[in-house]
């Protein structure tokens, strides 16, 4: 049996608040197989956000172990970590963090000018991941000439243009209003349903019902794991 794509275990974060130690991670672990879609729910500073930081290689737990698609991140240092975000890892943001002035194809092909990547393949790859979000149509156009819900599928395809395996989402339907909302969720789950691994955390039930599995934080643990169904999903998410 393959290994999961993500394998935390026993992540543990401690933060000096003035006198205080704040424990943002609590010994957390968790596993997510390649292919699922997993929603992160909890209260404000339950640690949802912190374990996120750590999925995506921006924080490193102080103790305990978190092995991406087979590699163990603890202790590589800020050049490997970086090289690990660029191949594997794409980025959803809450303020879509879209450059103004740049039309949506250069915005999605910024990753790939980092990476090294010729401009005519930038191109070719930026273009292809517009299309698959929607927007074929609006190549040329800048954020200001986007609605909201335009604009976070530009980042969704800035996100996939590396092909990462991870796609991890910062609550990207907080800025939208709920009809955009829901078109952005069913665009995320598209793309899960083609095989793209998906975590996203979430204060939005109708939002965290896209996912198959949700996971709930709270004062810095995991307190409960369970799949989404139709069915039951009022009752697990409520």
């Amino acid at each position: 049996m393959a290994a999961p794509l993500i394998d935390a275990r026993d992540l543990v974060k401690v933060y000096q608040v003035g006198s205080s130690e704040v424990r943002a991670l609590d010994g957390v672990s968790l596993q997510v197989e390649q292919g699922e879609c997993v929603a992160i729910m909890g209260p404000s500073g339950c640690g949802k956000s912190t374990f996120m930081n750590m999925l995506g290689c921006l924080d490193a737990p102080d103790s305990g172990s978190y092995r991406l698609d087979g590699v163990e991140l603890s202790g590589l240092d800020d050049d490997a970590l970086s090289a690990i975000r660029n191949r594997k890892i794409g980025f959803v943001f809450q303020q879509f963090n879209l450059l103004a002035r740049t039309h949506a194809v250069d915005n999605v092909a910024l990753p790939l000018h980092y990476a090294g990547v010729g401009r005519a393949e930038r191109m070719r790859r930026a273009r292809r991941r517009l299309e698959q979000v929607g927007l074929a149509g609006w190549l040329e156009h800048t954020p200001a000439q986007l609605s909201g819900g335009q604009q976070q599928r530009v980042a969704i395809a800035r996100a996939l243009v590396n092909d990462p395996r991870l796609l991890l989402a910062d609550e990207p339907t907080g800025a939208l209003d709920s009809r955009t909302s829901l078109e952005v969720m069913a665009l995320l789950q598209a793309l899960n349903r083609s095989g793209q691994t998906v975590v996203f955390v979430t204060h939005e039930l109708e939002v965290a019902r896209f996912a198959s599995r949700c996971v709930r934080f709270r004062d810095g643990r995991v307190e409960s794991d369970q799949p989404v169904r139709a069915a039951d999903a009022a009752a697990i998410l409520g």
